[in-house]
């Protein structure tokens, strides 16, 4: 005890002022008293712990005064409450004239939280939410008792057996998330990694072993690693220096359980940290320097770019991060920041508001107070979702087999995964794996499975998969497949039956015939009809006797009904070839697969909403193009008789690709800002992104996005040109 009692001593007499070691002093005299004769379970002194957590209180969480008194003597009201001691409220008077107001408030909330009971169960979380939200009006009281939990957690070992396993799982699900959340992540990561070696002894011992025997090799690839760097550094004249960050075991043991791969599989063992001393008002241009040394050296994924300095967390961490390939497929992490970020990232919140200027009371205090509250209403809802099964952020990422990640929505199928691999994969996809488990193509996944997708050769798009598929790439690659398969059905049927009325030398035309099958069978246009014939869905033996009951004179109304519409037909083409269809005689393009006669042209990409005609092709049926298609003019000289009027239903709906050219001053931070227009404010799924860099320091970038109408491009166009440094944006032909 009296080695905890001067290691506090020694540090609160080097960091605080004089009335704070008074304080402290004064409150360990007091808990001493009060707790005389008070052991833990391994007999230690009881006011020991109390010291302990006072330690973490200030030294690692960096609260002040009261919070520091209120950790010491905590259990002093804790043990008495739950004893329904007769003198508790004379003990609340007494510590309220030796320490103030704060410190009550605060050790009676400590009290209040001990004697929830909780259950191992996720049941559990709403519990705790309820506690939360009920000791919040002093958000210190959640601050101090994190610290409790992490004291009681490095001294497990003494505690019953039967208590480690609930303290453990308490630590890991509960407390750890609440760290987490707070910014508090070196506390969080402890919590993670001492859980797990109670709840988990084996993969825990297993992989601190694996990571010992790999420790030299890892800290030589980081010295042959950072060379290039630190040489670039030092001939700028920066002042930094260069940590290397370990991932904790328990992240390492989760990384591992989610993706279903060994030790060896967990690509991003450890980080790169770049710390740069610098003054305030240089942070984020040195910060973004050094970003541009390490992308001049290593290429980076601009996929895993992270810009906390720009826009920093809610809780206040600030840094750069971003992930470079190191070749042989390595990858590493690299965080950018500088001395004042690092304290917070490693402190938390309460180190970012002491940057702020927060002392122990006033104006600053409250604010600081104010916005933790909000920290921790917001802490409720990711602790709820920890025990859903649906993801936060309505996506998912899935695994291949080999490790690589695929982002898809939320109730995203198998086969939805199959296509976003590739087109050909999810075309001829028969099954698959699901964490080694065999599944059909209609399989939900979740967050963090691994697929494996099975083919067939002779498998095919079927139009019901269109009832479970849920992404616009995979729901668009399947109506693109079956409107040519309908084209290609309706050219083999048309020439089956046109082949068939001659063999069978009936007096009919093949347009009166059409007309009256199509009729007499109840079809709403004679493709489906050609497509019924190639398909064998409507037998030709049957078609042979209607037609010749037809001729015969049997049914010689209908015969007049048929010849009138083939003639009508014609002179509907006929208008149509001289391009003088009204609105109402268009082919009206509705992206709905029973009624699609057409796919739409490549050379200009129409969207919802542009002008467009259709155009006849010798083999592909119509195509549908934009007035002001590159090859319009030609088409409309060369062939006019092949031309076709056309628009868009007003209800159509559907996903099509729009590629946008954008122009922008070569400067920081531009690509994610173009990023967040997309993705974020307006709620677009990019499919993909490069940028150069041009000669006059610009650079020029195309971006690729799903849109549902030619409008939402405009609106695009019009957001990025808001973002400063872009000069031009414009929508390009793909």
């Amino acid at each position: 005890m009296l080695e905890q009692y001067n290691k506090l001593r020694d540090y609160i007499r080097n960091n605080y002022s004089e009335t704070t070691q008074q304080a402290v002093d004064k409150a360990l005299a007091f808990a001493e008293e009060r707790l005389a004769g008070r052991m833990r379970y391994d007999g230690s002194p009881m006011p020991a712990h109390g010291a302990a957590v006072a330690m973490i209180v200030v030294s690692e969480i960096g609260l002040g005064r009261n919070s520091a008194v209120a950790a010491i003597i905590h259990d002093v009201v804790r043990i008495a409450d739950k004893e329904k001691d007769p003198e508790l409220v004379q003990l609340l008077e007494e510590i309220r004239t030796l320490f103030g107001d704060e410190v009550v408030g605060i050790t009676v909330g400590l009290s209040n939280i001990s004697a929830i009971k909780l259950k191992v169960s996720k049941e559990q979380a709403s519990d705790f939410r309820d506690m939360i939200v009920s000791y919040s009006e002093d958000p210190r009281v959640i601050l101090i008792k994190l610290a409790d939990r992490l004291e009681v957690m490095r001294s497990l070992d003494t505690f019953p057996k039967e208590k480690r396993r609930k303290k453990s799982w308490e630590s890991m699900n509960l407390y750890a998330q609440i760290a987490h959340k707070l910014g508090l992540y070196n506390i969080k990561s402890e919590l993670e990694d001492v859980s797990l070696s109670y709840l988990e002894p084996e993969d825990f011992n297993a992989i601190k072993t694996k990571l010992e025997q790999t420790e030299s090799e890892r800290q030589s690839f980081i010295a042959k690693f950072i060379e290039p760097i630190t040489g670039q550094l030092d001939s700028l004249g920066i002042k930094y220096h260069i940590k290397s960050r370990t991932k904790s075991i328990f992240s390492i043991w989760n990384k591992m359980r989610k993706q279903r791969v060994p030790f060896e599989g967990v690509y991003d063992i450890f980080a790169i940290r770049i710390i740069i001393d610098c003054p305030r008002e240089a942070e984020k241009r040195q910060c973004w320097t050094v970003y541009s040394v390490v992308s001049d050296i290593y290429t980076p994924n601009t996929e895993r770019m992270r810009d906390w300095i720009t826009i920093p967390k809610s809780n206040g961490y600030e840094s750069l991060h971003t992930t470079v390939s190191a070749g042989e497929g390595r990858w590493v992490e690299i965080q950018i920041r500088t001395e004042r970020m690092n304290d917070v990232a490693e402190r938390g919140i309460a180190a970012h508001w002491r940057y702020k200027g927060v002392n122990q009371g006033g104006q600053t205090s409250e604010q600081w107070l104010t916005r933790l509250r909000e920290l921790l209403e917001d802490t409720t809802h990711s602790l709820a979702q920890r025990f859903e099964a649906k993801p936060a952020t309505g996506e998912i990422f899935v695994f291949t087999p080999n490790g690589d990640i695929r982002k898809l929505p939320e109730g995203a199928t198998l086969l939805d995964f199959a296509f976003d691999i590739h087109t050909n994969l999810g075309s001829t996809c028969s099954g698959g794996k699901v964490n080694g488990r065999a599944v059909p193509i209609r399989e939900v996944l979740k967050n963090g499975d691994i697929a494996e997708i099975f083919t067939q050769k002779n498998q095919i798009p079927k139009a019901d998969w269109l009832n479970f598929v849920v992404t616009s790439k995979a729901r668009n690659k399947i109506k693109s497949f079956l409107r040519e398969e309908q084209a290609k059905n309706a050219k083999s049927g048309r020439e089956e039956l046109e082949r068939k009325i001659k063999n069978w030398k009936l007096a009919i035309t093949i347009d009166e015939a059409v007309a009256y099958l199509v009729k007499f069978y109840r079809l709403r246009t004679g493709t489906i009809l050609y497509e019924s014939v190639a398909t064998q869905r409507i037998d030709l033996a049957d078609i042979k006797e209607v037609l010749a009951r037809h001729i015969s004179g049997e049914a010689a109304e209908e015969r007049r009904a048929a010849l009138a519409e083939a003639e009508a037909e014609k002179q509907k083409q006929t208008a149509g070839n001289r391009r003088e269809s009204s609105s109402g005689d268009a082919l009206v393009i509705d992206e709905k697969i029973n009624n699609i006669e057409y796919k739409l042209a490549k050379c200009c990409n129409p969207i919802k909403g542009d002008d467009i005609f259709g155009f006849v092709t010798i083999n592909s049926g119509i195509t549908i193009h934009r007035t002001d298609c590159p090859n319009a003019r030609r088409m409309k000289e060369q062939y006019p008789y092949r031309i076709m009027a056309a628009r868009w239903r007003g209800n159509a709906d559907g996903s099509f690709r729009a590629t946008v050219t954008i122009v922008a001053q070569d400067s920081a931070g531009v690509a994610n800002k173009i990023t967040e227009v997309i993705s974020r404010d307006l709620k677009l799924n990019m499919r993909s992104m490069s940028f150069s860099s041009r000669a006059d320091g610009s650079v020029t970038g195309t971006v690729n996005v799903e849109v549902p109408s030619a409008a939402t491009v405009d609106t695009l166009i019009h957001s990025l040109m808001r973002i400063k440094g872009v000069q031009r944006a414009y929508r390009v032909n793909n």
